[in-house]
């Protein structure tokens, strides 16, 4: 059996809207709304949104919030472990966050994919000019 602390956290689902309306960008809280997108519960996308906010503001003060917290994290969450994990593995999936070297810390790598997938169709399926993107 496989504990979801070690689940493979290589990928993760993500909701595109396709109306204009609804771009992250048009929302009062685009944070909320990027979390809604990852996260089907209300309550696990606020808290997401919280974990990274702590992991930004951690990162900040320059004490990153170490891997070994888990404890403290699911108790300030008031979750499982098996919940926070769960949550930490989509946010580890979707390329927002790593865990590199005992620490958790913010990642451009989900905007990197993001960048990489609009611009690939952009240029190979729509056949339109990378610079119009």
């Amino acid at each position: 059996m496989t504990l979801v602390k070690d689940a493979p956290r290589t990928s993760t689902s993500f909701i595109i809207r396709s109306d204009a309306n609804a771009r992250i960008t048009a929302s009062r809280d685009p944070f909320y709304e990027l979390m809604r997108r990852l996260f089907q519960d209300e309550r696990t996308a606020i808290r997401g949104q919280r974990f990274l906010e702590m992991i930004l503001e951690r990162e900040a003060s320059g004490n990153p919030i170490q891997t070994n917290e888990w404890v403290q994290l699911i108790g300030e969450f008031g979750i499982s472990r098996s919940s926070f994990y769960a949550m930490r593995n989509k946010l580890l999936g979707s390329g927002m966050i790593t865990n590199k070297k005992g620490v958790y810390r913010l990642s451009g790598q989900f905007a990197k994919d993001l960048v990489d997938m609009a611009g690939w169709w952009w240029v190979a399926v729509l056949k339109r000019d990378r610079d119009s993107l």
